[in-house]
């Protein structure tokens, strides 16, 4: 019986070991693919920037209408207890 115990012990390392080693190769492949891209595929500078300010004011309106839509499906749902 405890033959069978070590023998599940050892394996069950043995397997957290191989999991642990796969996780470690794919950190570093993710790693290394990471600086393969940035080096040979960089993004230009000639991008203009977006306008914040006209960006700014539609999130706003939208907030704002996300919230008043909550607000009545709130009072709606109290109404109807």
């Amino acid at each position: 019986m405890q033959d069978l115990l070590l023998e599940s012990v050892k394996y069950m390392i043995l397997g957290m070991g191989i999991v642990y080693l796969l996780l470690l190769l794919i950190v570093f492949l993710t790693k290394l693919q990471s600086r393969i891209i940035t080096k040979y595929f960089a993004k230009s500078s000639s991008v203009e920037p977006v306008q914040s300010v006209q960006i700014e004011k539609e999130n706003i309106e939208d907030d704002k209408a996300v919230v008043a839509a909550i607000v009545a499906a709130v009072s709606a749902y109290r109404k109807g207890r």
